[in-house]
């Protein structure tokens, strides 16, 4: 899966699954934009990739906007950008759940908005893989406004699907398991939180970013011209244990 010549917007591309996503498809010929929250990720980014790095909160609708009409023109777009915070159902406040929703799902919408009308304003093809979780599927203790969160990327990548690919865009999840970023440590640092977990993942073992990235790389690819609103597992198993 070769991409020179192409650009990749990438959010969430400071750390975790969105950074090895980055170095990919820097590898494989891409220019990429990357959208981050943190000052420092920029200029990782900028000097390691030597990538284009858009500093941006995306739970600031306005600011994701600005950033997404910043990132253009671009051939595909990856909505990585993912954040959580635990809290058991009967505890999760407002505020949480808010900025769950907001960096979770409404900021893919907005930056796929602006993506699907550059594309579409000149008549060009494309893609969109927007990175959801298992966590969609499957009700996680702790994890009410994410998996809630994830929930809602889902319907919209599904009407993505059907809206955008008369138009020649295609849109396609991606679903990982618990994926060892740094979020995902923080979210399964209890030893035995990890055990029941692991213990649901047949082959037996938490994903590395690079599990991730090449899916996300297929789907976006040639090779993947008929694949279209799909949700695809990246989970060892855990979907079918």
């Amino acid at each position: 899966m070769e991409f020179k010549g192409k650009t990749v917007i990438v959010t969430g591309a400071g750390k975790g699954i969105g950074r090895e996503i980055v170095r990919m498809l820097v590898e494989r010929g891409a220019q990429v934009v990357a959208l981050t929250r943190s000052a420092a990720d920029v200029e990782a980014l900028r000097g390691e990739f030597g990538c284009r790095a858009i500093q941006v909160d995306l739970a600031d609708a306005d600011a994701t906007r600005k950033a997404a009409i910043a990132a253009l023109p671009a051939d595909f777009l990856i909505n990585c950008a993912g954040t959580t915070e635990l809290q058991p159902f009967l505890e999760t406040t407002v505020e949480a759940f808010d900025r769950l929703v907001a960096v979770n799902t409404r900021a893919p919408m907005i930056v796929a908005q602006e993506y699907a009308r550059s594309l579409i304003k000149e008549g060009r093809p494309g893609a969109i893989v927007n990175v959801s979780s298992v966590a969609s599927f499957v009700g996680i203790p702790d994890h009410a406004a994410y998996c809630a969160s994830k929930g809602g990327l889902d319907g919209l990548t599904r009407v993505m699907a059907k809206e955008l690919a008369p138009h020649g865009i295609r849109a396609n999840g991606v679903h990982p398991t618990v994926t060892l970023t740094p979020m995902a440590v923080k979210a399964w640092s209890d030893p035995e939180k990890a055990a029941g977990m692991m213990k649901r993942i047949p082959v037996g073992r938490f994903a590395e970013p690079a599990d991730i990235a090449e899916v996300v790389l297929f789907l976006l690819s040639d090779q993947a011209a008929m694949v279209n609103g799909i949700s695809m597992p990246v989970d060892g198993g855990y979907m079918i244990a």
